[in-house]
């Protein structure tokens, strides 16, 4: 893994443990925390160790790592006491990374989608910022790098850019849309019809898109001992 020290990853926030089987297909050791049982149970199934438990809170046995990562999840996290929390899980030169993912919808899909959403879950704001911008994911940046600074323990946080773009099929975007921040709150009734008319969306254009993304991240180094 680029920029890590060595291969044993925490994954804080890992839901059903998307980013843990990337860092796992390159050869890290992944453990995942996440609160929400349901996200932990389907990590699991996916192949991926993972705990039921917030991380402020989590006791990690004496257990360290050399990564401890975020995907699209820390914000859900108290930006101080995580980074006190992920300092104390890090072993020396170990680095803590979080990161997300802001993407752009081809217009004609992300207008179908957001008619979806308005039609379906008319009362949820959900629809009004499921994609926020990229200006909304750097204020996330800051506070998190803010969050670090308040940690003695680590050096002065860094901040990466990625540009890519994805390729996704209808099914491939359903299976990503559950565990988007919100959706888990849905009935299942309610979430199969946002998945059969987000489906139906994406058949209008041909069965496939491609999605712009930009990853930002912000990252520090663990530094002294403890």
């Amino acid at each position: 893994m680029a920029g890590s020290p060595g291969p044993d990853v925490l994954d804080v926030g890992c839901g059903t443990g998307i980013a843990a089987r990337q860092f796992q297909a390159v050869g890290c050791r992944v453990l995942g925390v996440d609160p929400d049982a349901r996200m932990v149970d389907l990590a699991r199934r996916s192949g991926v160790e993972a705990e039921v438990a917030a991380f402020e809170t989590w006791a990690s046995a004496g257990r360290e790592f050399d990564a401890v990562i975020a995907g699209q999840a820390w914000h859900w996290v108290d930006p101080i006491a995580g980074a006190a929390q992920a300092a104390r899980m890090l072993r020396s030169d170990g680095r803590l990374a979080a990161f997300w993912n802001a993407f752009q919808l081809p217009t004609e899909v992300g207008e179908a989608i957001s008619a979806v959403y308005r039609r379906i879950v008319p009362d949820s704001p959900l629809y009004q910022r499921w994609m926020p911008r990229l200006d909304s994911y750097s204020r996330l940046v800051t506070k998190a790098a803010d969050g670090i600074r308040g940690v003695a323990a680590f050096g002065e946080p860094e901040r990466w850019r990625f540009d890519w773009d994805r390729l996704y099929t209808r099914a491939e975007w359903l299976d990503q849309v559950p565990t988007f921040g919100g959706h888990s709150q849905f009935p299942h009734t309610k979430l199969r019809e946002i998945l059969a008319g987000i489906g139906a969306a994406i058949d209008t254009v041909g069965g496939s898109f491609t999605m712009r993304y930009t990853t930002v991240v912000v990252t520090a180094v663990r530094i002294g001992t403890r």
